[in-house]
């Protein structure tokens, strides 16, 4: 009785993010079909947040080096496409126009949207 409550609350969360648009259905339910679901969604929540992390050190240092932000954040492109990740994958694009004209403040603002979509 439990696991059935726990499923159908877990299938309604799911839902809700394919209509918030957090995920894209047909990446997420291809995943389920194959059973890696799991696993691929563990893996894209643990890169995605030590990458997030690793941008945030450098956004603090003096000098950012903005080529290596692009490719953390390249990186994690990569990552929020394995899982459908769309909201994420959007904000990383508007970080990105921050960090290719190198505006420190603007990249700081947009960082903070990149981990509240996370």
């Amino acid at each position: 009785m439990a696991a059935a409550a726990l499923r159908a609350q877990l299938n309604a969360h799911i839902t809700g993010m394919y209509t918030d648009g957090v995920m894209d259905e047909d990446t997420f339910e291809e995943l389920r079909d194959e059973g890696t679901a799991v696993e691929v969604s563990r893996l894209f929540i643990y890169d995605a947040s030590k990458i997030i992390d690793d941008i945030d050190i450098l956004m603090e240092e003096p000098k950012v080096d903005f080529d290596e932000v692009e490719a953390l954040t390249q990186h994690l492109m990569r990552c929020t496409s394995s899982v459908g990740a769309q909201q994420v994958n959007l904000a990383c694009m508007h970080f990105g126009n921050f960090y290719a004209i190198q505006y420190k403040h603007g990249c700081l603002m947009s960082l903070a949207l990149v981990r509240n979509e996370f």
